[in-house]
């Protein structure tokens, strides 16, 4: 049985995210969210020396697109975030649960750095003009890659916002 959800739109409205995002078109942003929206960032350890900076719990569009502007107000240009391995996860009568990696990149002497890498978590809504964003989770990698049986906290890592 079909549910009709058009995975292609919600990965391009992943992807349109992240481009007005770094480009700081706020103002599409804002249009993407629902009005009870929620949007949390963090480290997986919550330890990170710039904690304070990505840390994040924000309900609502004006609490979310407060922190939004300020955050990218803040951080550095040009910025690239990119979504990979973009995939549904569940989905729920007009919801999508979707997963992404991410991969953030500046300019340091004039080539591409690496700034963070990460996962994201994100509810979509299906409403008459197309998808919107109900929850966007983001969990940035900071713990020092080691033997996966020898990871502590791989478990529940996207389910603890």
């Amino acid at each position: 049985m079909t549910t009709g959800h058009d995975r292609f739109a919600a990965h391009e409205l992943i992807n349109r995210w992240w481009f007005n995002y770094d480009e700081g078109h706020l103002d599409v942003i804002e249009r993407m969210l629902t009005e009870g929206c929620r949007t949390t960032s963090r480290t997986e350890l919550g330890t990170h020396p710039r904690e304070d900076f990505i840390r994040s719990d924000c309900s609502g569009t004006a609490a979310v697109m407060a922190w939004k502007r300020d955050h990218r107000r803040h951080s550095p240009y040009p910025l690239r975030h990119n979504a990979a391995n973009v995939h549904v996860a569940a989905e729920r009568g007009e919801e999508l649960d979707v997963e992404s990696y991410l991969f953030v990149t500046w300019i340091v002497d004039g080539k591409p750095a690496l700034v963070s890498t990460g996962m994201v978590h994100w509810v979509l809504v299906r409403g008459p003009d197309g998808y919107r964003v109900r929850e966007q989770h983001t969990v940035l990698d900071s713990i020092t890659s080691a033997p996966f049986e020898d990871v502590e906290y791989v478990s529940g890592r996207m389910t603890s916002w």
